[in-house]
């Protein structure tokens, strides 16, 4: 099996829920089937869906053309008001995140960014700073807290081996300036002390690299299951399915194979930090 979490999609909350609900009920005593009603307040028919089954924030143009289509009685203004979701993590990361709690095996390939796991708060907040669409003050926290509220995992699951492949030019890239670079640098080899957490760094020159096609996370659980998780732009996929997982198993042994060995990584971030 493999399903995706869609960008945008919050996990349900009872706001969310009792808001969709309201929406449904609505349009079904309007007598409009989920599609006409879409083509009327101009949204697609699965967005219809993702609001009335409260798996969605409604857009606020939504809810005004949904007034209008069913009678502006003011019901759904009055109840948007009240609608509220989780806030810190992405919707379509929190079953992952779950997941990750009670984990006894965590596998990470990282090109784009340091994992939030071994992140730093400043180089968190450089990130979240510069996130587009803009964040607000109250957005950043809550992000921060959340992210901060994860890291725990890698100290209270002293029996979780956790294990992370990161390029070389994460740390070169110097996000949020030389000063926050040395703080990461510091609390990466920190961490990379820990007996039950393996930090490898991937060579910027390498002629092979299974890792080309992107980031991978693999997740083992207490009943020695495996899941995967793949994440880009605007989404993530959670994969369950042996056959996909036996995939990307293969890649990262792989890129196990082909980065530095810890001693070596060390070594190399060391020398990285040494030179800031």
């Amino acid at each position: 099996m493999v399903a995706d979490g869609l960008a945008g999609e919050p996990e349900g909350s009872d706001s969310l829920r009792t808001f969709g609900a309201v929406v449904q009920a609505l349009r079904e005593h309007a007598g409009y089937g989920r599609e006409e009603f879409a083509e009327l307040v101009r949204f697609s028919k699965h967005t219809v869906a993702s609001v009335e089954l409260g798996r969605r924030m409604p857009d606020p143009a939504f809810i005004e053309r949904a007034e209008e289509v069913l009678g502006n009685t003011g019901a759904l203004r009055r109840a948007a008001a009240h609608l509220a979701r989780q806030p810190g993590l992405a919707a379509w990361f929190r079953q992952w995140a779950r997941m990750e709690s009670v984990a006894i095996t965590l596998y990470t390939y990282e090109c784009r960014l340091i994992p939030g796991l071994l992140q730093t708060e400043a180089y968190a907040r450089t990130l979240f700073t510069e996130q587009l669409p803009p964040l607000d003050d109250e957005q950043i926290e809550a992000q921060w807290v959340a992210r901060a509220e994860r890291q725990d995992l890698l100290r209270n699951r002293p029996n979780t081996a956790f294990g992370f492949i990161l390029e070389e030019h994460l740390f070169r890239r110097h996000t949020g300036g030389a000063g926050v670079t040395r703080g990461l640098l510091d609390h990466v080899l920190k961490l990379a002390a820990l007996r039950n957490l393996e930090i490898q760094v991937m060579p910027t020159e390498r002629a092979s690299h299974a890792g080309l096609d992107g980031p991978i996370q693999l997740l083992e659980t207490p009943e020695n299951k495996w899941f995967a998780y793949c994440e880009g732009q605007r989404g993530g996929l959670f994969i369950s399915d042996p056959k996909e997982i036996s995939v990307l198993h293969q890649r990262y042994a792989k890129l196990r194979s082909q980065a530095l060995t810890p001693e070596d990584s060390k070594g190399l971030l060391e020398q990285m930090r040494g030179a800031l």
